[in-house]
């Protein structure tokens, strides 16, 4: 008992959405695997969706307890509002601890939440910032907080060259760089993530050297992030932390028994799983097209289609493919990733689904649709080459007969072998990363021992301005 305590109490602090719930919590699985007491810090509304095995869940204030984000119903009030009473809640979750044999040593915060560095500074611990996105798009917002690259990015048929990047065309961009005035509280949101970083203590991003070591490398003095990804569930990768077969969060309930009996009677690689996340909502034109193309491909699919999309779908579409397809609400993501029936991944490229994809070795068909999800598709074809980006049309849509010929290039002929040799390699260097000695384990390893060493000190009550410690 008491070398855990000596390990220091990091208090985890999440974005309340699904894509930052998941890579916080399993960071604070991996921190209590290695003897750091760590407490999951979330709202009212989400913490009902928690259950993670040695680690703490307490509560903290946005200001909408009964509904969330959905009861604001408009970002820029949301923040301001989750700024306010998140700092102060924040503030007594930490007090409560004071007096305990666990005081508080280190805030881990969401970057989208940069208030919370200021509450652990007033308490004099440390604050490390966490990054959910690919560390290609944070050195891309890093330039722009730092006046290196102006809004909005105009592109004249030549990439834009960043140091450190590789060339990026128009459509690889993340969609407020042409448009920054598309959704004007979200980039206020990502440029925020960098305005009182120079106080953080550490800075993490949930990526790996072998995948975006360079892309991190070139903004290193503006950014130093310590690497630690993929933050995956580790039944999927290492299997060093016990039982850990998910993330411990779902905001929607899965389907998950009815997916995996249905997988049970296809054969290997025959089936096409379709997700496009928590955040996308497609549009009605989009989902027929999407449904075209699967009915025309003909392969077994499974596709998650939200409650809110349900009505989207195409008169008649369900019941003629009924012996093809499955249509769920919500499902277990990585356990259907994971089963070896699933041959293509057709996905909105989101980070947290591409590492999942990446992983598990699944070839992809990206689908992006707004912000950093253009960038990462762009890296899943051309960089890593696990996979096609489907092309959109001058309407910005994905027609099925794009869908089919990526498909088709995904899943059998010469292309297909190579894409599927690389999305090989990807799922053994992820998994060789939060292996015992990998480049990860060993950033998470360093961080830990820092907590170690401040604690038998008493550094953390000396602290007055934020220093990169690793």
């Amino acid at each position: 008992m008491v070398e855990k305590e000596s390990k220091g109490h990091v208090v985890v602090l999440p974005y309340p959405s699904q894509g930052h719930i998941n890579p916080l919590l399993q960071f604070a699985k991996r921190l209590a695997s290695k003897g750091v007491k760590a407490t999951f810090a979330t709202t009212h509304y989400t913490i009902k969706s928690i259950s993670a095995a040695n680690v703490g869940v307490e509560p903290i204030s946005d200001g909408f307890d009964m509904g969330g984000f959905a009861q604001a119903g408009n970002e820029d009030l949301y923040l301001k509002s989750f700024k306010a009473n998140g700092s102060r809640t924040l503030s007594e979750l930490i007090q409560k601890f004071q007096h305990s044999t666990s005081p508080v040593t280190c805030v881990v915060y969401d970057s989208f939440l940069p208030w919370a560095l200021d509450v652990a500074k007033r308490h004099a611990i440390y604050g490390a910032s966490f990054f959910t996105n690919s560390a290609t798009v944070c050195h891309i917002f890093c330039r722009i907080h730092h006046g290196l690259l102006s809004l909005p990015v105009k592109l004249e048929n030549i990439p834009l060259l960043v140091p450190g990047l590789p060339p990026l065309n128009f459509p690889d961009l993340p969609s407020f760089l042409p448009l920054p005035e598309s959704y004007p509280a979200y980039l206020a949101m990502k440029l925020s993530q960098y305005s009182n970083l120079d106080m953080a203590d550490w800075i993490f991003s949930n990526t790996f050297q072998d995948l975006e070591g360079e892309e991190a490398k070139g903004i290193s003095e503006l950014w130093p992030a310590k690497l630690i990804g993929p933050m995956v569930p580790s039944a999927y990768l290492d299997g060093r932390i016990e039982d850990d077969n998910g993330y411990g969060a779902s905001l929607w309930k899965p389907h998950g028994e009815e997916c995996i009996k249905w997988l049970e009677t296809k054969p290997p690689k025959s089936v096409v799983y379709v997700s496009f996340g928590s955040m996308v909502s497609l549009t009605a034109e989009q989902m027929e097209e999407i449904a075209g193309g699967l009915k025309e491909r003909g392969l077994p699919f499974v596709w998650v289609v939200k409650e809110s999309d349900q009505g989207k779908l195409p008169d008649g579409f369900v019941e003629s493919t009924k012996e093809k397809g499955l249509i769920v609400r919500w499902c277990n993501q990585l356990e259907l990733l994971a089963h070896p029936a699933i041959c293509c991944f057709v996905s909105h490229c989101g980070w947290n689904s591409t590492l999942e994809g990446l992983s598990l070795g699944v070839p992809m068909v990206g689908v992006p649709q707004w912000t950093d999800q253009l960038t990462d598709a762009k890296f899943v074809e051309e960089i890593w080459q696990v996979g096609l980006r489907a092309k959109e049309d001058e309407k910005g849509v994905v027609r099925k007969e794009q869908l089919v010929m990526c498909l088709k290039q995904v899943t059998e002929g010469e292309k297909s072998l190579e894409i599927r040799k690389n999305a090989d390699k990807w799922k053994e260097l992820a998994k060789n990363a939060l292996g015992e000695g990998g480049s990860s384990d060993k950033c998470i390893n360093e961080f830990v021992e820092q907590l170690i060493r401040a604690n038998e000190k008493g550094e953390a009550k000396d602290i007055t301005n934020g220093h990169h410690l690793l």
